[in-house]
């Protein structure tokens, strides 16, 4: 944990070290943590891609909202309670500390349990209705069955991780599921080169890789659990349980609009462009995800940095950071979106040999980033209205480009105006464009000038809207 004169040392460099390395120096591991976590599922498509085929890929996909779903379970208990053990270490109230703790251990438990148990039942009506075909759901049934066994250690990982972070340790997020992507890197090549296990072995990879990240997490939070003295009180508190649910429902929001978006394009693909539809979706997915990935990096690097300068009534700093982190988003996504646009051939082939499906992708997603470097206005917004304490406002933005817009536009072009498989991929810069416009309106109508000499009433209902 970090001392009192190290943390307002930390602190203070919030007001006065130059924005643009603060902006860098958070925006780094901001975007690794995010590269690693997206490692797992990005390996197993690399080795299953060009060990079995276009089917392995296809599986992948139709599990990819299974994964999702766990993953944003997870999250949102383990963004709730650091955020409840963050204040109550704030307040030096360390009994409530040895409440919330295993509250959340038992609602993590709880919940995960009986997802698994209830997908593993009706996992066969459930892939189908993912969108899977006949030819891709063997493989899928293969793959969700077994990464469900994994599902438990993911979610205690990203729990403790998270709770560690709470205390001072702000890079066991980062380590812990490093640790998980390496070891998930060496699983696939044994389990799916080597032995030759196909969907089984990736899976098998990663609940592995999974259980080894969740040991090192473990071993990390018993040794915090013995320093600081702390002896858990093991019994379910509703109270706590319900804010833990409160605090980290919009994190949850977030991350399930992914997988709601998946399957709804899954089962428009599956019907109108079949086996190399659903690939497809698969891979830009996957490559579209490290564009992405930068662009909100940077953007959650940005939130905590405005949000302490806001809360000192530094305002002027306040918009020459929203302003360089606008730039610093256009210009890397700028960048980023050349580099692929001319070697999108090559970057699919990393996962695919099919020569028909490599050009079909490529066209693909070079429609689907058509408009990319806009995009980055809409995800500093998002992070923007964090940090100005306005959550309903943010949550709506988050949901809004992919369920609110993306998801009526892909029913409206693919069967509304019959434009049939073009029609799911151009509804996607279509709804960037839309998302850029709105982002940009959102931040011009609530600039820090604008409520910057505001009486303090009503700053505290516009940090509580």
């Amino acid at each position: 944990m970090l001392v009192n004169g190290d943390t307002r040392s930390e602190k203070s460099k919030f007001l006065t070290e130059d924005i643009g390395k603060l902006l860098l120096k958070f925006s780094i591991p901001a975007i690794l943590s995010l590269l690693v976590a997206e490692m797992y599922n990005m390996v197993d498509s690399l080795f299953l891609g060009q060990v079995i085929g276009p089917v392995g890929i296809g599986a992948l996909t139709i599990a990819f909202p299974v994964q999702r779903l766990f993953f944003a379970i997870s999250m949102l208990v383990a963004i709730g309670a650091s955020s409840v053990v963050a204040r109550s270490c704030g307040e030096n109230d360390y009994s409530k500390v040895k409440r919330i703790i295993p509250n959340a251990f038992i609602v993590l438990t709880s919940i995960i349990l009986f997802l698994v148990i209830g997908i593993f039942i009706f996992r066969d009506s459930l892939i189908i209705k993912l969108g899977s075909s006949e030819n891709i759901f063997p493989y899928a049934k293969a793959y969700i069955s077994i990464i469900l066994a994994g599902a438990l250690f993911q979610g205690l990982m990203l729990l403790m991780a998270y709770i560690l972070t709470a205390f001072g340790n702000t890079k066991i997020v980062l380590s812990s599921i490093s640790i998980g992507a390496i070891c998930n890197v060496i699983m696939n090549y044994i389990l799916v080169v080597k032995f030759n296990f196909g969907v089984e072995g990736a899976a098998g990879a990663t609940v592995s890789s999974q259980i080894v990240a969740f040991i090192y997490a473990l071993i990390k939070f018993m040794q915090n659990k013995k320093q600081m003295n702390l002896i858990f009180e093991n019994k379910l508190d509703k109270s706590i349980a319900k804010g833990i649910i409160f605090i980290g429902f919009s994190t949850f929001i977030v991350e399930i609009s992914d997988a709601i978006l998946a399957v709804v394009l899954n089962k428009i693909l599956a019907q109108i462009g079949g086996d190399t539809g659903i690939v497809a979706v698969g891979l830009v997915s996957r490559v579209s995800m490290i564009l992405f990935i930068t662009v909100i990096g940077i953007s959650a690097a940005m939130q905590p940095i405005v949000s302490y300068n806001y809360g000192a009534e530094n305002y002027d700093r306040v918009k020459k950071i929203v302003g360089l982190s606008i730039k610093s988003v256009t210009i890397t996504s700028i960048f980023l979106w050349v580099l692929t646009m001319i070697f999108t051939k090559q970057i699919i082939g990393l996962f695919v040999n099919d020569q028909n499906i490599i050009n079909y992708t490529v066209s693909a997603f070079r429609l689907v980033i058509a408009v990319f470097p806009c995009v980055g206005v809409y995800f500093v917004a998002i992070y923007y209205y964090q940090a100005m304490g306005m959550a309903r406002a943010s949550v709506l933005l988050s949901i809004f480009r992919e369920i609110l817009v993306l998801i009526p536009l892909l029913h409206i072009m693919v069967y509304g105006l019959r434009l049939g498989v073009i029609g799911a991929w151009t509804a996607y810069p279509a709804a960037d464009i839309i998302s850029f416009v709105v982002a940009v309106i959102y931040i011009k109508c609530n600039r820090v000038e604008s409520i910057e000499n505001v009486p303090i009433k009503i700053k505290a209902k516009i940090a509580t809207a």
